[in-house]
């Protein structure tokens, strides 16, 4: 089943249980996804469908340092509700010894030998680690696998 086929059902669940919360950002998704549907012209690839909701969790993940900051509790309980909800469609993600084990294998796979094949390293790894792994995280593993 696709995502946008998951979301449909999760939003006719949401609404049979009047769940606001749910329904919201299940719609939120379902936009996000349809959108970049609509502006790549074709259906979307399990990857580009991982993208989209990555991009929609780190949105909310930096919305929610700033209202912590603004010390605004009502809206941080919300956003914490919006980020678990998001984090249920997207797969389990990957320990940072994973991230670690992935990165050695894709800088012995590259050839890589300084921070010069920084972004080689990256492109080759980031397919791998798409919404599985936090990007600072992998930036600051391949970093230091290639300062060695």
């Amino acid at each position: 089943m696709s995502l946008l086929e998951t979301l449909n059902t999760d939003l006719k669940t949401a609404m049979k249980n009047r769940d606001k919360a749910t329904l919201a950002t299940v719609r939120m998704l379902k936009a996000a996804v349809t959108n970049e549907r609509i502006k790549l012209g074709h259906d979307l690839s399990e990857q580009d469908e991982l993208a989209v909701l990555a991009t929609e969790l780190k949105q909310r993940k930096e919305s929610l340092v700033e209202f912590e900051k603004a010390d605004r509790e009502d809206l941080v309980a919300d956003l914490q509700g919006e980020i678990a909800i998001v984090q249920h469609y997207l797969p389990q993600p990957l320990s940072e010894a994973e991230v670690q084990d992935l990165v050695n294998q894709v800088v012995a796979d590259t050839g890589a030998q300084s921070t010069k094949d920084f972004g080689k390293v990256m492109k080759a790894l980031m397919p791998q680690v798409k919404g599985r792994a936090d990007g600072s995280l992998v930036n600051r593993l391949v970093k230091a696998a290639l300062t060695k």
